[in-house]
C-alpha cells in the first residue's frame, strides 16, 4: 500500500465532552483529554494528534472532577498526517 499525502486543514469544532461525566469523578479529565484525541482521530483522520498545553490547561482548570461539558477547539491537519488541537483565537468585538 502505497503512503498518501493529505492537504493542510484547518476546521473549528464544538467537541461533546458529555460522556466524560459518565466516568468515576476522580478519573473525568483525563477521560476529556482521551475523548478530545479520540475525536480529532476520527473527524480530522488523523495519523497523530498533538493536544497543546491551553487546551490541557483549560480541561484541568477546574480540577479532576469538574472538566468542562464542550470546548471549542481548532483543528489542523499538516501534510504528514498530524493533527494540532488548539483553542480558537478569541475575536476583539468591533
Amino acid at each position: 500500500m502505497s503512503e498518501q499525502k493529505t492537504e493542510e486543514l484547518t476546521r473549528t469544532y464544538v467537541v461533546p465532552l458529555g460522556v466524560v461525566f459518565e466516568a468515576p469523578p476522580y478519573r473525568r479529565a483525563k477521560k476529556a483529554i482521551t475523548v478530545i484525541r479520540a475525536f480529532a482521530t476520527r473527524h480530522m483522520k488523523a495519523t497523530q494528534v498533538k493536544i497543546e498545553a491551553e487546551v490541557n490547561e483549560v480541561v484541568w482548570a477546574r480540577g479532576i472532577k469538574h472538566p468542562p461539558r464542550r470546548m471549542k477547539l481548532e483543528m489542523e491537519r499538516d501534510e504528514d498526517g498530524v493533527v494540532t488541537v488548539r483553542l480558537p483565537e478569541q475575536e476583539s468585538p468591533p
